[in-house]
């Protein structure tokens, strides 16, 4: 069936169309939309009551769900009690119901710029599992004992009725730990704010043991107006209150692998294997060339890659390494057979904490409701048989997701961007291939091709030990995270394809590359460069900002302007995602009734 939604060019039309291309459900069928209208708030007889506990939900300022909640108290041998409350999914999807089926069908929740298509019906995502402030919810509950020094001695799992107290922005989390409360938070600041940080810094201090990989990637969103056109693209501020509600939540996913290995239970694991050996050989050599070492023979660990990130931080080089270690990073999956995590430097992980948005989560939910015989909502046997094809197919839905997310952003970028042609910009160099360099824009992190045709220096190589094009006559280089200035010369919004010209001279070579025959210049105004000649002054040019004077967002998507054969070898396969490497949340979006939560 074809249906005519409007013109490609028009900005509202691009999410559609990257839905349509991912093949993505948009439309619930009626039979669970009426499933989710008959659902209700059970009664205690299966929930503990926890109303009388200051759970507080800490999340986007814009939220509209809130399917986690926090409360931490200290013990009396100076240790502390952290619990987490999920929103309990499991209570109001049966397992072989409409929804069901309607949910695993989907996999997750999809967040592009402009829209989110939710897993589950509006009622449910932003109704009865939502933990709203004031209002009596279900959920399921993970506490942890934890020691002085952050250490977990035990944990249990329960279904439990509690009530947020509050629901606070990060910013409003943050400002009151720092002491300066404002009116909502202020009466919460001694009995719920002061002991979640205090358990907060005895877990960093836990972590500090078992360091998972120190990513620090700036995160970048778009902003619209109105009408729906780009606004400008900031960075997201982060907080200590991410990072809370983060190692509290990842807590509670190595709690519930731990339990349900325990109970012998099969399960989906989200697992991030090793790097491939042979990234890691060209990663050595590149940063062999830039004077950093990754010494062979040795058990690879992200403290390895730590050391490497703190060395960058001194130099001041950071985006650059942490770009090219992220690229030598495996994607996670969902797998039922387990090899641990890498990125978080774990033996055991599992997706708990968001079964609104992801449908793993709901999975594990069900094992753990069966396991604990927690009453109705449970994983059935036959269910629990095909987990290992369930895990595949999400795994496949979760790649749709992000190349729809990628796709949607690239076009938005290069509408942005098209009045901008024949500016010069900032941009680091993302890919080196055969046919050509990937470039990534400081301000806005839109990405986009170089072709090598247009290269004019020299005729450059490729080699894919280092990461660079090598130049046949000069020697001269232009390696993977180069910052160079380069000039806009073509954006097709209906791709989401941009193609520059470089600008920047290729760095100075070794003096020992083979002899070729020299490249005439493409005109005379621009001369063949010798090496270590002088470099044409960029030309000036006034940033476009964005939302409260910002000036930027990220998309790592291949340029579309790129020829098919023009792959990053070095990068991830599409769709890599970065929990366990920081765990960084994708931006996320509230035009849809199902903001986005948190991605780990």
């Amino acid at each position: 069936m074809r249906e005519v939604v409007g013109d490609v060019g028009e900005s509202r039309n691009w999410s559609l169309i990257a839905l349509a291309n991912n093949e993505i459900r948009t439309d619930f069928p009626e039979e669970v939309i009426r499933e989710a209208a008959d659902a209700a708030v059970p009664d205690k007889q299966h929930h503990e009551d926890l109303t009388h506990l200051p759970f507080v939900t800490i999340d986007p300022a814009t939220a509209k769900d809130h399917d986690d909640a926090v409360y931490a108290a200290p013990t009396d041998d100076g240790g502390w009690t952290v619990t987490v409350a999920i929103a309990d999914v499991s209570w109001f999807v049966r397992p072989g119901t409409a929804l069901d089926k309607e949910a695993e069908k989907r996999g997750n929740s999809v967040y592009l710029v402009d829209r989110v298509v939710p897993m589950l019906p509006e009622r449910l995502s932003n109704d009865l599992c939502s933990l709203k402030a004031g209002l009596a919810r279900p959920a399921l509950c993970c506490e942890m004992q934890l020691d002085a020094g952050g250490a977990k001695k035990k944990h249990r799992f329960f279904r439990a009725m509690i009530t947020s107290q509050a629901g606070l922005s990060y910013e409003e989390a943050q400002a009151a730990a720092d002491g300066k409360p404002g009116k909502k938070a202020a009466p919460f600041v001694d009995r719920v704010i002061t002991p979640l940080w205090a358990a907060y810094r005895a877990m960093q201090e836990a972590r500090k043991r078992r360091p998972p990989l120190d990513l620090d990637m700036p995160e970048r969103e778009i902003v619209l107006t109105k009408t729906g056109d780009v606004k400008g693209v900031k960075v997201k501020d982060r907080f200590d209150a991410h990072r809370l509600i983060e190692a509290m939540m990842v807590a509670a996913n190595v709690c519930a692998a731990e339990s349900l290995e325990k109970a012998r239970r099969t399960l989906i694991y989200r697992v991030h294997d090793e790097p491939n050996p042979d990234r890691v050989d060209a990663l050595r050599e590149y940063l062999a060339s830039i004077d950093y070492s990754l010494p062979k023979g040795q058990v690879l660990t992200p403290t390895a890659f730590n050391r490497i990130l703190d060395k960058a931080r001194e130099r001041d080089q950071m985006d650059m390494i942490s770009m090219s270690i992220l690229r030598t990073q495996s994607q996670a999956i969902y797998a039922t057979k387990n090899v641990g995590h890498f990125g978080l430097y774990l033996t055991r992980y599992a997706h708990f904490t968001s079964p609104i948005r992801r449908y793993a989560d709901l999975t594990i939910h069900r094992a753990l409701v069966a396991a604990h015989k927690m009453g109705p909502g449970g994983v059935r046997t036959d269910d629990e048989e095909r987990l290992t094809k369930v895990a595949d197919y999400i795994t496949t839905t979760e790649r749709r997701a992000i190349s729809a997310e990628r796709e949607t952003q690239d076009r938005f970028l290069a509408a942005y961007l098209q009045t901008e042609i024949g500016a010069t910009f900032k941009a680091r160099i993302g890919g080196v291939t055969r046919a050509g360099l990937f470039v990534t824009l400081d301000e806005t992190g839109a990405d986009g091709f170089v072709p090598m045709r247009t290269l004019w220096a020299d005729h450059f190589e490729f080699d894919e030990d280092t990461q660079r094009l090598v130049g046949r006559h000069t020697g001269g280089i232009y390696r993977l995270s180069q910052p160079v200035d380069v000039k806009l010369i073509e954006a097709t919004p209906v791709s989401g394809g941009l193609r520059f010209e470089m600008i920047t001279d290729p760095l100075e070579g070794d003096g020992d590359q083979p002899r070729g025959p020299r490249r005439a210049p493409r005109s005379k105004k621009r001369p063949l460069p010798k090496r270590g000649g002088s470099k044409p002054t960029p030309t000036k040019r006034t940033a476009k900002k964005g939302a409260a004077g910002s000036k930027t967002t990220k998309s790592k998507t291949t340029s579309k302007a790129a020829p098919t054969s023009a792959k990053k070898k070095s990068a991830p396969a599409a769709g890599s995602s970065a929990d366990g490497l920081t765990l960084k949340r994708r931006p996320r979006r509230n035009t849809s009734p199902t903001p986005k939560k948190k991605g780990r």
